[in-house]
């Protein structure tokens, strides 16, 4: 998208680190059982350890055992714990003014890999991606969007779980550049990245 870190590089660059093992984060050494309360240069009110952050976007049942992976300051990801439940967690997004960190599975990683190279997601590959400490979006309608446009907000959305690549259920919800986001929309509408967004919690 731009040279700064954004969330679709954050997913892809994941995904190709994926097989790697360097620890390695912001300068800062970490280690599979421990990761040490130092500062990860997050947005928000993210926690110190990113691991804990990534942790948060979804439910320990998932997050546990799924791999961890953070952003550097060279736009490249490193990996900080390796998983055996298929899920990536990612800390917060530095972007954003949220803490928004996410959990994929390997369907949402796939996706997002599509994404990132601006190429079709591929076919029947429904995927998954929690994201319980919410996020707010540059836009609702435009995939590439790195801020908001001149008079706009960020779009902010609570608690939600992503549902990629349901084509039946983006066709029934709403989409549009303001949603209402107290309920189910579609994110992206109209493009190969629709998406459904499906709030969580009351």
């Amino acid at each position: 998208m731009t040279t700064t870190i954004s969330r679709p590089l954050l997913i892809g660059t994941a995904l190709l680190a994926l097989t790697g093992c360097n620890k390695t984060v912001k300068g800062t050494e970490y280690t599979n059982d421990s990761a040490a309360a130092a500062g990860n240069g997050t947005s928000g009110s993210a926690s110190n350890d990113p691991i804990k952050d990534a942790e948060s976007a979804a439910p320990e049942s998932i997050a546990h055992d799924a791999s961890v992976m953070a952003p550097q300051p060279d736009g490249s990801m490193k990996t900080l714990r390796k998983g055996t439940n298929g899920w990536t967690c990612i800390p917060d997004d530095p972007t954003t003014p949220a803490d928004d960190p996410m959990c994929a599975d390997a369907n949402g990683m796939k996706w997002a890999a599509a994404w990132m190279a601006h190429k079709p997601p591929p076919p029947n590959n429904v995927g998954l991606v929690y994201m319980l400490k919410g996020a707010s979006d540059a836009s609702n309608t435009d995939p590439f969007a790195t801020k908001p446009p001149a008079g706009s907000d960020w779009v902010r959305t609570g608690p939600h779980l992503m549902v990629l690549g349901a084509d039946s259920l983006n066709k029934i919800y709403q989409a549009s550049a303001t949603p209402d986001t107290s309920q189910p929309y579609v994110m992206f509408g109209g493009t190969p990245y629709a998406h459904l967004m499906v709030p969580i919690g009351k």
